[in-house]
């Protein structure tokens, strides 16, 4: 396989425009068949009002001598013979296993570790606390009108995980030559995802969209005998011998009969393998497995705020006023380091999209960002955050990041009395509360309301973020516009916690696998999808499907 890197051609090229492109850089003759993959785009607009869509291509030309021979007569640096890595799910192990593996949480993690279970034949039990993405949908519309939260079915929890209600952006910095990446990005197209995600420079699905492509793994899974049970909430375990472990499970929708168990409040399930896929914001289990002296570290985050900014700003200050192409809603990515070494950065950017109420407790108040398939939305907007550590919010004990969030979010709460608070960025320099908006808009999900967003906040995470968005000013004119709105506040950019697990990705519970974002072990969609797949890799390796079987 041959891959031509830097490919550069005008943003309204034609397909046969790239073709031609293909077989100039390779030399290739009128009459020599290829096909190819386009594995990368993206946009060049450094020498805007000049722009570029950049490329880079994998082109299958019939023979690996004919190839080899190809590469030395195009005598071009960006070509180079690879061999793509195909991921391999490994064979199934020898040991015993005589009950389905389950799985709590169906985020990213979950599903996909349930989806790889399913497809070895391990009928894997996935068990959500939140509802199907349908009902979880008409649930946080409402709460988003009314502001009457449902503690165990909201933007963090339910099918499809926090992830549901976001941008879905998919790009990840993880290494990955086993080629896992591109193995989730296809699945998700399978699914039913745009497949431009396979190339895209920034992947996104869209919260849109996403909902039907996790609703389309969770059917898979089904189809394959495992089983997905929502409403349904780890509250317990215990040891039984012999590596069996008892849940206790509380029904989440006791008050609806015709949904989850019924009339049932709790209920019991047996298993010898647990795969912990529960989120970033799933406080009350962390508070359960300290209970039971599983090894749980404090780890580094960040906290900050949302800003808005009108799209049409980025769009200029990224590709040029009057850009003369039709080209997707500009992201951008700002970083700033404090004279004490710490960092100030932007965070899920969601062009076009809309600033959400992610709150998961009663009395609290968390943001997120979101945008649709489209990104058609006013305004950008993006976390600005600050990175903290074990030292800033006490560091004694391995909860202590988790109940600095809390204290955050209620600040949070109270500022905006139980709305989204809105500053504008002048207020947030001169510490004043907001009366009335300028000319930047809120475009929210869930109520709003003018207040002071850097009360919330302890001095010197006001002042950092303060100092990062008038520097990003040098990088974005109108960044710092005493108009730019800043709400908050965003606490949830990942676990405060990490739940320590071995090579083999057991925690110091034989059977028990910590997975994904929650556990600490991810950053994202694609990163939590990823870890999904190593812990199903190492369930099979390690465990036969004879039992199952018989």
């Amino acid at each position: 396989m041959l891959r031509i890197q830097q490919l550069k051609l005008s943003p309204d090229h034609s397909q046969e425009e790239l073709v031609g492109a293909i077989r100039k850089s390779l030399r290739l003759a009128q009459n020599q068949p290829f096909s190819y993959e386009i594995i990368r785009r993206s946009i060049d607009a450094r020498k805007r009002p000049e722009i570029f869509y950049v490329y880079t291509v994998d082109v299958d030309c019939r023979g690996e001598k004919t190839e080899k021979q190809l590469l030395k007569r195009a005598g071009n640096k960006n070509v180079s013979l690879i061999q793509p890595a195909k991921y391999r799910f490994p064979a199934s192990g020898t040991e015993p296993l005589s009950l389905p593996p389950v799985i709590v949480g169906t985020g990213p993690a979950g599903l996909f570790c349930g989806l790889m279970l399913a497809r070895a034949g391990y009928r894997p039990i996935l068990l959500e606390r939140g509802q199907s993405v349908p009902k979880r949908q008409k649930s946080v519309e409402q709460f988003w009108k009314t502001g009457k939260l449902n503690p165990d079915s909201n933007v963090q929890f339910g099918e499809g995980g926090a992830g549901t209600f976001s941008d879905g952006k998919l790009n990840t910095l993880v290494k990955d030559p086993e080629g896992r990446i591109r193995f989730v990005l296809q699945n998700f197209v399978q699914a039913g995802a745009d497949a431009e995600i396979l190339f895209s420079n920034k992947p996104h699905i869209g919260t849109d969209v996403l909902a039907g492509v996790v609703q389309n793994l969770r059917n898979e899974i089904l189809s394959l005998g495992g089983q997905v049970f929502f409403h349904t909430r780890l509250d317990d375990f215990c040891a039984l011998g012999n590596g069996i472990y008892r849940l206790s499970l509380q029904d989440t929708a006791c008050d609806d009969p015709k949904d989850g168990f019924g009339d049932c409040s709790a209920w019991f399930l047996n298993t010898s393998v647990l795969v912990l896929a529960i989120g970033h914001s799933a406080r009350d289990t962390f508070r359960m497995l300290a209970d039971h002296q599983f090894d749980l570290r404090a780890k580094s985050f960040a906290v900050g705020v949302r800003v808005e900014h009108p799209q049409q700003l980025i769009n200029d200050s990224q590709y040029g006023e009057n850009c003369p192409y039709e080209l997707e809603a500009a992201p951008y990515k700002v970083t700033h380091k404090l004279a004490d070494g710490r960092g100030v950065y932007s965070f899920c950017m969601c062009p076009g999209g809309y600033v959400v109420n992610a709150s998961s407790e009663p009395g609290m108040l968390a943001v997120n960002g979101m945008s649709y398939h489209d990104r058609a939305g006013e305004n950008a907007n993006s976390a600005i955050v600050v990175t903290v550590s074990p030292e800033d919010f006490g560091g004694c004990g391995p909860l202590d990041g988790l109940e600095f969030q809390r204290k955050l979010e209620r600040n949070a709460y109270e500022a905006g009395q139980g709305r989204i608070p809105v500053q504008r960025f002048a207020d947030f320099q001169a510490n004043l509360p907001t009366r009335e908006f300028g000319k930047v808009t809120p475009r929210m999900k869930g109520c709003f309301s003018p207040a002071n967003v850097r009360q919330i906040f302890p001095e010197r995470i006001g002042s950092a973020i303060e100092e990062g968005i008038t520097a990003f000013e040098r990088q974005i004119k109108g960044f710092s516009d005493p108009d730019t709105l800043i709400s908050g506040v965003e606490s949830r950019t990942s676990s405060p916690v990490r739940i320590s697990r071995d090579a083999g990705y057991e925690s110091s519970y034989p059977g028990i696998y910590p997975c994904g974002e929650g556990a600490g072990y991810a950053g994202g969609i694609t990163s939590a999808a990823m870890d999904g797949i190593r812990v199903a890799e190492a369930i099979a390796s390690k465990f036969s499907i004879d039992f199952l079987e018989k």
